[in-house]
């Protein structure tokens, strides 16, 4: 097994998960758990087909996506009965479900992982809660309803309108409160539900929900039958409902790795080889960035030869250039030869006026690349699209993503066609001066550089910066300075950092570098003990330190701007959400998409990463500035999850800082202190921007209404508002909305997507409110789905043609083949991949129309792919996984293995087998739901893992 074999995959294959091992907690199942656990459930599946290959690595926030938008169900959506499969609502619950998995396979298919994630989580609560809400367990079903996943078969028989279902029950009587007949005939029904005693009613004779929460619980039939919890009106039943929902969240997994395939479906859920950051280029290419294109290849190559195989490996290459007017196309490969080509193609040509659509290029950049990615954004020119400067640092605060800016001709004109005369020369290198602030600024924002060279050292600036860089590096300290001034900072080194490192930009800075033995050196030094090596070019130094555990200290001195930087690579870091409290009546807490709110006490989740050994001790918001700092409190939730919470949320723009300790790994007497710092600075506001995300799908041609309000607790006026999106789709929206003092106003964003928009495609729509004056500004990023419409649910089918062998006692000197013909129907769309998920032979397909198969009943348009398996008779059997063009996924299995009994084959038959010969063993298709479902139960009992721990039940 691969030496780098992630965490996840080593601790799923290697401590019995695959034994009939059973570890329950005491108390109820959560959404939460149920989707975590089903989501191990698939992904040592698919770990399994991998690990011998190579190793996998788990990124938290991937899953944790999933699981927010999962238990956001219930907060956003918590009278929507189709959501919940409330009411009897099974019809349109389940298009939920199927509409929303087939977009997830649409987004897989385009690599737009994070769109599938989101809309993963959201129809996993639906399906989940058919378990729960219905009658499925009552009626002693033992495997979950397939046909949820399914849009061309029936849920069941749904009791009608006028039907009876459920009798007055009261306390434990409600155990069997469900009509006799109701689970006799094998009829689904489920609970009706209401919060507002007003407006409480449900038909004659149904049954409610049940629980303190819903009104018509005391309408006759009194009670209910839900199995949200243990304590439920059908709470004997939640462990038994919650173990379905695991094995059929389970099972629409195994539907989407298929239509995926493995790797695809890893990434999807955060489980990537390397790094899982994207090694992200924004290049301009306009007419004078010639030395800087040939800069970036060779920094390209070396980047690229120097990280293949290693964990610092990127998972993804993404390439966005840009010029005026145009910018893009993204280009997104795993394929690092096809980046290279990608780079080695683009030429500098054109450019009209000196500023370039660099901001255009750095939003689809943002939108394109995974969360907590490293972006480098080439360019000598000023932006000509400045009006993107809120929307970029709107994605920067989202996604949590680092921008670094090379630039180059900041200095002098830019332009050699541009007027020669002095007060021409004078004009644009102001010009480019301010353009240079703005992207100070948005590096500022994000963590990274702003660099400024001349073109002949730009390779060397990008070479340091690169190099210097890897997958688990975590920011101690960051600090920028606009004007400069004297400051002393500190900085905690733990023992698991290695490779501590300083940047410094800016010009005429110096300081001092104090070690937490007392030694001291001068930035004038350069050979002195506590810096190992340095480099210099532009306005950016890097300086290599030694290691020191304990607490360093460093001097600046400088009256010009500068930032500072202190980074090493350290196995531990932390993620972190905002939280507010809900607006739902469910109360409890919901993350924060956007800014926090400005000035009052606010709440925060913390997870470590990296460690099981570590714990939070302090979690601060320290104002970027350096003028003050909260503390706050902070609070073990178990699991690696920590609350804090804080008196008041700064108003000025800040950072989060995590200190802890990490027990096991410390060699001292007593433990050292970790520090960790957030790269993106923070800005809270006391504008709230919501927007209704309801129907997050796109269908091209067809406007979609996305509702949104804006509510501020600051002063009255006229609110500028903006909507854009990285696609360029057509959009119309109010450009102000009038607010008085703490007041709101509600607005709407029509968005289009074109006719020929391709299914997948994944278009980021950021709307942003900015009070009067601009003093104050706030947004929401919202992810839409691009999706054609769904007319093809059949599956593919296999038709064995022949299958012959001449397999004797010594399997190793005999081989076997067969041939199968796979088609999609004629309303089909058609095959799009045909793979092996079983067998060690060699398969060969060929396309042909229906006139030329052996089927004489196909139609003459209906395409057939024929294809050939020969294999060793050592390797008995195999597995043909088929999907077509928009995910239908069918499997067909074939096995020459012979009975014990009579020396003959032992087969599953089905019409239409081809008669043989007991010399020739025969096969047929066989296509098992009910043998994956108990895969998936089976499965769910070796996964031992702890559960998440949330405010929020299962419901």
């Amino acid at each position: 097994m691969s030496a780098r074999l992630g965490v996840l995959c080593l601790l799923l294959l290697q401590t019995g998960a695959f034994g009939f091992q059973i570890i329950f907690g005491g108390g109820s199942l959560k959404h939460q758990d149920i989707t975590e656990r089903a989501i191990l459930n698939a992904t040592v599946q698919a770990c399994r087909t991998l690990a011998l290959a190579e190793g996998q690595r788990l990124h938290l926030s991937s899953i944790k996506l999933i699981q927010k938008k999962n238990w956001r169900v219930d907060l956003r959506f918590l009278f929507s009965s189709r959501r919940h499969f409330d009411d009897e609502d099974f019809i349109e619950g389940r298009k939920i479900i199927t509409g929303g998995l087939s977009a997830v396979k649409a987004s897989n298919k385009r690599e737009n992982f994070e769109a599938a994630r989101e809309k993963l989580g959201e129809i996993l609560h639906t399906l989940q809660d058919f378990y729960s809400h219905s009658n499925w367990v009552e009626m002693e079903n033992i495997f979950p309803n397939s046909n949820l996943i399914r849009s061309d078969t029936s849920i069941g028989n749904i009791a009608a309108e006028s039907r009876a279902t459920c009798r007055n029950c009261d306390g434990d009587d409600c155990r069997n409160n469900i009509l006799e007949d109701i689970l006799q005939e094998k009829i689904l029904t489920s609970g009706y539900f209401s919060l507002l005693p007003l407006f409480a009613t449900k038909p004659k004779g149904k049954c409610s929900h049940g629980g303190t929460l819903d009104r018509t619980s005391g309408i006759e039939p009194k009670g209910g039958i839900n199995k949200d919890k243990l304590s439920s009106e059908h709470g004997h039943l939640h462990m038994k409902a919650a173990n379905l929902a695991i094995a059929a969240t389970s099972e629409l997994l195994e539907d989407i790795r298929g239509a995926a395939g493995d790797r695809p479906f890893l990434q999807m859920l955060g489980i990537s080889r390397g790094s899982n950051k994207a090694l992200c280029f924004v290049i301009d290419t306009t007419g004078s960035m010639g030395d800087d294109i040939a800069a970036v290849r060779t920094v390209t190559s070396s980047i690229i030869n120097s990280r293949v195989g290693t964990e610092d490996e990127p998972s993804l290459y993404i390439l966005v250039p840009f010029n005026d007017p145009d910018f893009g196309p993204l280009i997104r490969t795993k394929d690092p030869v096809v980046f290279k080509n990608a780079i080695n193609s683009l030429t500098a040509s054109g450019g009209g006026d000196a500023p370039e659509m660099s901001l255009s290029g750095l939003q689809l950049a943002l939108t394109g690349s995974p969360p907590n990615s490293e972006i480098f954004v080439f360019t000598d020119a000023a932006a000509k699209d400045t009006h993107l400067r809120g929307t970029v640092i709107a994605l920067i605060e989202r996604t949590k993503s680092v921008v670094n800016f090379m630039l180059t001709g900041i200095l002098g004109s830019r332009r050699r066609r541009q007027s020669p005369d002095s007060q021409g020369q004078q004009q644009l290198t102001r010009m480019a001066a301010s353009g240079a602030q703005l992207y100070k600024d948005l590096a500022g924002s994000s963590g990274g550089q702003a660099v400024e060279v001349s073109k002949s050292q730009l390779l060397e600036a990008v070479s340091i910066i690169t190099e210097s860089s890897s997958s688990s590096l975590v920011p101690l300290l960051q600090a920028a300075r606009a004007p400069g001034k004297n400051e002393n900072f500190t900085f905690t080194v733990d023992e698991s950092v290695r490779n501590l490192t300083i940047y410094i930009t800016g010009t005429s800075v110096s300081f001092t570098l104090i070690s937490p033995s007392g030694e001291s050196q001068q930035s004038t030094n350069t050979t002195g003990s506590l810096i190992t090596s340095s480099r210099s070019v532009g306005n950016f130094k890097t300086l290599q330190l030694k290691t020191q555990v304990g607490l360093w200290e460093i001097k600046v001195v400088s009256t010009n701007g500068y930032t500072l930087k202190v980074v090493g690579e350290s196995g531990i870091d932390f993620l972190f959400d905002f939280l507010e409290v809900s607006q739902s009546v469910l109360g409890g807490f919901d993350v924060v998409d956007n800014r926090p709110t400005a000035g009052v006490n606010g709440s925060m989740t913390v997870t470590l990463t990296g460690t099981d050994s570590a714990t939070v001790t302090e979690v601060i918001l320290v104002k970027s500035s350096g003028s003050g700092q909260v503390n706050g409190s902070v609070e073990a939730q178990g699991g690696g999850d920590y609350l804090a919470h804080f008196d008041v949320i700064p108003s000025e723009d800040f950072v989060v800082v995590v200190k802890g300790q990490n027990i096991r790994s410390s060699t001292r007497a007593s433990p050292v202190i970790f520090q960790r710092q957030s790269p993106t600075s923070i800005r809270a506001s006391t504008l709230s921007v919501i927007a209704d995300d309801s129907d997050n799908i796109l269908v091209p041609g067809i406007p979609l209404s996305v509702p949104f309000t804006v509510t501020t607790n600051g002063t009255g006026g006229d609110y500028s508002i903006q909507a854009t999106n990285d696609q360029g789709f057509t959009s119309n929206f109010p450009s102000t909305l009038s607010l008085v003092s703490g007041g709101s106003a509600n607005g709407t964003v029509n968005l289009t997507a074109p006719p020929n928009a391709v299914s997948g495609t994944e278009v980021t729509l950021t709307v942003e409110a900015q009070a009067p004056g601009g003093t104050d500004t706030n947004y929401v990023v919202l992810r839409f789905t691009v999706l054609t419409t769904v007319t093809d649910f059949t599956r593919p089918v296999c038709e064995l043609l022949s299958l012959q062998s001449n397999c004797s006692e010594n399997c190793s000197l005999s081989m076997w083949e067969l041939s199968v013909q796979v088609t999609d129907g004629a309303e089909g769309t058609g095959i799009d991949r045909i793979t092996l998920k079983q067998g060690n032979g060699t398969v060969s397909t060929s396309l042909v129309t229906g006139n030329g198969t052996m089927n004489t009943s196909l139609s003459s348009n209906e395409n057939v792919t024929l294809v050939s398996y020969n294999a060793s008779c050592c390797s008995p059997d195999v597995e043909l996984l088929v999907v077509d063009q928009v995910g239908n996924v069918g499997s067909c299995f074939y096995s020459i293995r012979k009975t014990a009994t009579n020396n003959s084959s032992q087969v599953n038959t089905t019409t239409n087998s081809p008669q043989t010969t007991p010399e020739t063993p025969t096969a047929a298709p066989v296509v098992s739901s009910s043998t994956r479902t108990v895969q998936s139960v089976l499965l769910y009992f070796s996964i031992m893992i702890v559960a998440l721990s949330s405010p929020f039940k299962w419901g």
